[in-house]
């Protein structure tokens, strides 16, 4: 029963946590280590009480909504999902466009269709019933990143260990610091993540009856895929910040956090080891997540609508918004940005509807949310919800 919370993780360390963690880490030092642990803890409540909602019912969450509301309440939900899960696929595709364009060269146009093309592939692997091979794939895809991240906080140097430990104590000093923790947050607790978990567990060798009449074994499962796979997420983030904080110190303060600016430091100032090592950790996030959007996409899509679309039409569909902002000519960093900002909106959605049905003893049966975890849920859930929203407007006004 364990690896569908490492499928889910690597939305945990998409192109969107790249770029926020490193302009953190490189423009605050340590400072925000706390953020990122601390929405971390709130992210593997959140992953725990999807796949728990999974495994009680035998339907996703937007299954569920489905039976529960109204026609026009789905199509409302369906559409804001939607959205979100285009706003992911442009962060991943401009994610993976860097990683190719540092690494070959690689047109933008191309790039996303090199990308679209590996994530299909990997969508690939979970066709007819093959989902073991799916997760390790993710799985190997988390660990890569963590190694190339790894590798340049090694060869960068200029760590503080007294500074990493003073970053754990909440403070929000420094100029764009509340900024930046409002985007960590919203980079970190991601909405079709939420709806992607709550299906994968699904036909994992117990029934829904099975998860029923074993509630404390569930419990104990989905805890322990949720605290590794996610505890390997926010090892990975805090590493961002401190390879930010680094990179920073080595340039004496002349990068601020761009990612094309990142390779190009860590080439002339460490060498092309270290600058390989970053361009494939960003590849790996970017074609990893891309997989896991489309996948979320069609979960959404089918749950809310009732509608299957073949996966293939599915990828040229939500590949094209992504595609035309590559065309465009802007800056990549600064779309990675602004799809941050359209992800956030969907943020308190899915943490209220994922409370709302986990609270449900009718529903949940023996699995339901005692009320001191619906309590902590709700009220993690509530200040997640007032960050993502006030994000948009901090940011654009």
């Amino acid at each position: 029963m364990l690896g569908p919370a490492f499928v889910a993780a690597i939305a945990y360390v998409d192109p969107g946590n790249v770029a926020t963690n490193l302009t953190a880490g490189a423009t605050l030092g340590y400072s925000l280590v706390w953020v990122v642990v601390m929405a971390s803890l709130v992210a593997i409540l959140v992953q725990f009480q999807a796949a728990k909602l999974g495994m009680a019912t035998g339907l996703s969450l937007s299954q569920l909504c489905r039976r529960r509301f109204t026609r026009w309440g789905n199509r409302m939900l369906w559409l804001q999902a939607e959205i979100v899960v285009l706003a992911t696929d442009l962060a991943e595709f401009v994610g993976a466009a860097i990683g190719l364009q540092l690494l070959f060269g690689m047109p933008v146009a191309l790039s996303a269709v090199v990308t679209a093309v590996v994530s299909l592939a990997l969508l690939e692997l979970r066709r007819k019933g093959r989902t073991r091979p799916f997760e390790l794939m993710s799985a190997a895809a988390l660990l890569l990143v963590g190694a190339g991240v790894g590798y340049d906080i090694i060869a960068v140097g200029e760590q503080s260990a007294s500074g990493l430990a003073a970053g754990l104590i909440p403070t929000l000093g420094g100029e764009g610091a509340l900024l930046l923790a409002m985007g960590i947050v919203g980079a970190t607790v991601m909405p079709h993540a939420v709806y992607l978990h709550s299906a994968l567990v699904q036909g994992r060798g117990l029934s829904t009856a099975d998860a029923r009449r074993q509630p404390a074994l569930v419990r104990r499962i989905l805890r322990l895929d949720c605290s590794l796979a996610l505890g390997v997420a926010t090892v990975i983030n805090v590493s961002m910040i401190a390879l930010g904080a680094g990179l920073a110190a080595a340039t004496s303060g002349g990068w601020t956090g761009d990612l094309v600016a990142a390779h190009a430091e860590l080439a002339a100032r460490i060498g092309g080891a270290a600058a390989l090592a970053f361009a494939v950790a960003l590849l790996s996030s970017g074609v990893s997540s891309a997989g896991i959007g489309t996948l979320a996409g069609d979960i959404v899509m089918q749950g809310f609508l009732g509608w299957r679309v073949p996966v293939h039409i599915r990828r040229l569909v939500t590949m094209a918004p992504a595609v035309a902002a590559l065309l465009s000519g802007a800056s990549l960093t600064a779309m990675l940005v602004l799809s941050q900002v359209v992800i956030s909106l969907g943020v308190p959605v899915a943490l209220f509807l994922l409370v709302y049905f986990c609270r449900d003893r009718k529903l949940m049966g023996p699995l339901v949310n005692a009320p001191l975890t619906t309590w902590i849920a709700g009220t993690a859930g509530a200040v997640v919800a007032l960050l993502a929203c006030s994000l948009p407007i901090t940011m654009l006004f």
